[in-house]
């Protein structure tokens, strides 16, 4: 896993003393489930795993659980391994060379071991969430992983379209970004015995307001902050919420070089659509704050929220 992020470092403090060891007690489950599998996946299955992340979405399922046990620990390793796996099929299907500035498995071992990596991946974290016995939980990363397959589908027909509707747009986000953070929350709650719906709608939310700044700073760059030029959402066809807000008379077709996009990304910019977006994003992190029902582990999903504000200051 890499170096801890300061902001996570802050939510692992107010979850709890019990969480670091949760969260070890996670990366060694993730070991296992990657490595289980003959030598070829272990390495890339590994590897996946190895790149980290902020490890948001099992913290999630720690903090919303608030408590210990191995059950807890299932859940929490079982939503990373579906994100791992995600991430590891998007790569494929956009044929990405470098995924956290390491080569991708597509780039190192091709196509067919790509998606037998995130296959693997896929089939291990319904393993280890069957070992809870709870098919509630089953269906909720089970809801979640056909969202994101769906949310897949949906940005492929979207793509290069330039009339794309802000209703559409959203529910491909909720789709391809918040579920899986919805399910964090609803798995925590679960195993917890708590009221699912308010805290999966908080993950929700905060899944939403993610992808929404996440789209800004694709627009806004620099280069330097994000790893990748700026437009390069609008080089692959996938028209976000700036472009809709900003009305552009531009067929997204016509953005066929990282100069034409730097310049949509200006005229852009000019519209305030940037500024629209950012407090659209704002307001839905303002609304999953003030939803949070009264619990111990408060503070610390609070910190979650301001956190996804703090990435794109």
């Amino acid at each position: 896993m890499s170096a801890v992020d300061p902001a996570v470092a802050r939510v692992v403090d107010a979850g709890g003393a019990q969480v670091p060891a949760l969260l070890a007690a996670v990366e060694a489950r993730l070991a296992v489930a990657a490595g289980g599998h003959g030598a070829v996946l272990a390495t890339h299955a590994g590897s996946t795993i190895a790149a980290g992340g902020k490890r948001l979405r099992p913290l999630l399922v720690l903090i919303v659980a608030g408590g210990e046990g191995d059950a807890v620990v299932r859940a929490a390793a079982a939503v990373e391994l579906v994100h791992a796996a995600t991430l590891v099929h998007d790569d494929v299907l956009d044929a990405a060379p470098l995924r956290r500035g390491r080569p991708t498995v597509v780039a190192t071992a091709g196509r067919l071991l790509a998606t037998a990596t995130g296959d693997l991946l896929f089939s291990r974290a319904f393993a280890e969430l069957a070992e809870n016995g709870d098919a509630d939980q089953v269906r909720a990363l089970s809801r979640a992983s056909s969202a994101l397959a769906r949310g897949e589908l949906l940005q492929r027909e979207d793509a290069f379209a330039a009339g794309v509707s802000v209703e559409r747009y959203l529910t491909r986000c909720e789709l391809k970004t918040a579920a899986l953070l919805e399910a964090a929350c609803e798995l925590g709650a679960l195993v917890a015995g708590r009221e699912v719906e308010p805290l999966a709608a908080f993950g929700r939310r905060i899944g939403l307001a993610f992808q929404l700044l996440d789209d800004v700073l694709d627009v806004s760059g620099p280069a330097e902050r994000t790893g990748k030029h700026r437009g390069t959402d609008l080089l692959d066809g996938t028209v976000t919420l700036p472009f809709i807000l900003a009305r552009l008379d531009v067929d997204p077709r016509t953005i066929d070089t990282p100069e034409r996009a730097e310049e949509v990304c200006d005229r852009i910019a000019a519209t305030g659509a940037l500024e629209e977006s950012r407090a659209r994003a704002l307001a839905i992190v303002g609304e999953a704050k003030s939803e949070l029902p009264d619990l111990p582990q408060r503070r610390a999903l609070e910190l979650v929220a301001d956190g996804v504000v703090e990435r794109y200051s």
